[in-house]
């Protein structure tokens, strides 16, 4: 019999996963026996006849399931970032089994009972600070996954988490099914009218990825369409692409999401029902810095009030725009981008065609190694020949200040069919202390377009901001020190876990950085002095746009989580309701329309809580704030407490807490405000 690699020792370096050696057969095998061996471990705790301790229950529970969270963790980094049939037939098969899994853990009686009397005396345990947080932690999970409910009603909620896993898989699928087999080939002049060089030699690329070579086409990857959608003049053509980009999971067929939304939504609200909440947003946010949904819908109006006017002002200048061009058509959704790059050029005299140049992709992962050697003393060493997954898949050793490995970075940059859409961190292995020294293994996979063979890849400044949003939250994981997995890196609330990634986001845009790591990709030279000038002028162009798509999708987010009988769903005339509601602007759409808003139902992890993004915005605009009132940006001191308090400190503190020790005082609106080009 040939052995599972998957259930062998890994001998690789860094114990990174045997890739090579894993075949899509070997899971199916591997889940099976890991669940099994983590009920063994279950029942063992459960059933011991030693009285409750913090050491035979809590850290036990740490220590168990090992094989089956590397198993996990493998395969699904694998189903998000090179998929294929194989493993999505797997995929579906085990979403409802690893959540009856779960359920069976969480729903034991026993081991609750454990858990809970361990809660009840913990004043008397003598627990450090990082221990009582984990068993809180414990204590919380068991009650919001039902632990406390009487045995009809654990068994409904275990029926549940299975069929929303079943759910959010199909979701998923759905939508990269739709992403993958669209394609617009541009075969004539007339179709390829006003691209420039480095999107023509990006679609040369999908197109040869594609079994086209030799010819040109546009995906439904973000740094694909955007850029179409930016400068091609065959309006005919934006308006198909576009269109084709808006209706994702809402296409009739296999792959219509529609149904699907309204049934996970049901059993959303059913759940949040058994355990004694009106409805899943308050049970969602309970566990959040916001709290309830009236201060999410606080936040989140404050800033749609001046980000809705501030797009009308920018619809106009985009109608006049169209006039002088002697187009007299109103505005449409395919249209904003063209126009707004025009207007753009006119305003600041900046057009993404003079900046991509000096925004190659090389020199933009420099320049965020760079910034974390001086905020933090780290440094990366490219490491050629180890385990990877799809040969575009780059390793680098972190290294600390006295060049100590402290953990491995994997990047994965460029867009292909096998890859859900969007960008993302994983972990393959997350940071404790627990059983020795265990050091992170950290992924961010994005969708960049290749350059033409030969050719550097090229970023536009979005892309750039991604990057170094990504690599914010790849720094989270790689400088987390705590001792228990449950707290270990991003582990952390998920309104205040967007914090470190999107401060991070903020030295990308300052001149020290751009000037040394924005560097011509053919003659090496310095972005000049003007451009960059220029750039950072035009910091908020657009910034009303940006907005609304943004704070339209939180809103819609919010409501449907909200809703009494969600079962009778249409979910098409839901959203139209609602953006009429709330006055969206008719020439923007959502920037994650419901039959794909994967954030949501993909999962769980941002439902009800898409929001996010903007309250740990509130936190990187204020925070960014110390450094500038240090008078340096790489300011040691400043950096050494953003390292204690938040890089570093996993789930460990209370985020309002640790927030403050950070920043001496709690973080004020108006420097998001500010920072977003809206009157405070």
């Amino acid at each position: 019999m040939t052995t599972n690699p998957l259930l062998t020792d890994w001998t690789t370096p860094f114990e990174l996963p045997p890739f090579a050696d894993i075949d899509p057969s070997h899971f199916e095998e591997a889940f099976e026996s890991s669940m099994d061996e983590g009920r063994r471990e279950i029942e063992q705790i459960a059933n011991q006849d030693a009285k409750p301790s913090f050491e035979n229950t809590i850290i036990a529970l740490e220590t168990s399931g090992k094989q089956l969270t590397m198993v996990a963790r493998t395969f699904f980094n694998l189903t998000g970032a090179d998929t294929n049939e194989a493993l999505q037939k797997i995929e579906r098969d085990i979403a409802p089994k690893l959540a009856k899994h779960s359920s069976d853990m969480l729903l034991n009686a026993q081991l609750y009972d454990r858990v809970a009397t361990l809660w009840e005396i913990r004043g008397t345990l003598g627990l450090t600070a990082e221990e009582e947080k984990v068993l809180e932690r414990y204590q919380k999970m068991f009650q919001r996954a039902g632990a406390g409910l009487d045995e009809g009603n654990k068994a409904r909620m275990a029926d549940i988490s299975q069929r929303l896993a079943t759910l959010g898989t199909s979701f998923s699928q759905n939508v990269l099914k739709d992403e993958a087999d669209y394609q617009l080939v541009l075969e004539t002049e007339e179709d390829r009218a006003g691209l420039p060089d480095f999107l023509l030699a990006a679609a040369s690329a999908a197109a040869k990825d594609r079994g086209l070579e030799g010819k040109h086409v546009i995906t439904l990857s973000r740094s694909s369409i955007e850029p179409f959608l930016q400068f091609s003049t065959n309006r005919n053509l934006r308006e198909e692409a576009f269109n084709a980009w808006s209706a994702r999971g809402e296409n009739a067929g296999d792959t219509d999401n529609r149904d699907i939304i309204a049934e996970t939504l049901s059993l959303r609200s059913e759940k949040s029902n058994l355990l004694g909440f009106k409805n899943f947003a308050e049970f969602k946010l309970d566990d959040t810095m916001a709290k309830t949904p009236e201060n999410v819908r606080a936040l989140l109006t404050k800033v749609w009030t001046p980000a809705v006017s501030q797009a009308h002002e920018e619809e106009a200048k985009l109608e006049a725009m169209a006039l002088s061009c002697g187009e007299n058509h109103k505005i449409q959704a395919w249209d904003w981008r063209f126009y707004s790059e025009k207007v753009r050029k006119a305003e600041h005299d900046l057009d993404e065609a003079e900046l991509k140049p000096y925004l190659q992709l090389d020199s933009i992962i420099q320049a965020a190694f760079d910034t974390a050697n001086r905020l933090f003393g780290l440094s990366f060493k490219e490491l050629d020949g180890l385990p990877v997954y799809h040969a575009d898949v780059r390793v680098f050793e972190a290294l600390d200040s006295k060049g100590a490995h402290i953990g491995l970075f994997l990047g994965d940059y460029f867009a292909r069919p096998s890859k859900r859409s969007g960008a993302w961190m994983s972990a393959f292995r997350s940071q404790h202390k627990l059983d020795g020294n265990v050091t992170p293994i950290i992924v961010n996979v994005m969708n960049f377009s290749k350059g033409a063979p030969g050719e550097a890849a090229l970023l536009t400044f979005d892309d750039a901001r991604t990057l170094f949003h990504e690599f914010g939250h790849g720094l989270h994981g790689l400088l987390s020190d705590v001792t228990f997995p449950m707290i270990s890196g991003t582990s952390v609330a998920r309104d205040f876990v967007e914090l470190p990634s999107q401060l991070y986001e903020h030295w990308l845009a300052e001149p020290e950085v751009l000037s040394k790591f924005a560097v011509h990709y053919k003659t090496g030279e310095q972005m000049p002095s003007e451009l960059l000038a220029k750039l950072l002028a035009a910091a908020n162009f657009n910034k009303g746009f940006d907005t609304v798509e943004y704070t339209a999708s939180a809103l819609v987010d919010l409501e449907l989580h909200l809703l009494d009988n969600p079962e009778t769903l249409d979910v098409a005339a839901f959203e139209i309701q609602e953006l009429e509601k709330i006055g969206m602007p008719e020439a923007i759409t959502m920037r994650h329309r419901i039959p794909h808003f994967q954030h949501v139902f993909s999962g769980d992890g941002y439902s009800a809580g898409y929001y996010s993004y903007m309250w740990s915005e509130v936190m990187d605009a204020d925070a960014f704030g110390a450094f500038k009132e240090a008078g340096d940006v790489f300011d040691p001191e400043t950096a050494e407490k953003l390292l204690k308090h938040i890089y570093s400190a996993g789930g460990r503190p209370d985020p309002e807490e640790t927030y403050i020790a950070f920043r001496g005082r709690a973080p004020k609106i108006d420097a998001l405000l500010e920072k977003r080009g809206f009157a405070a």
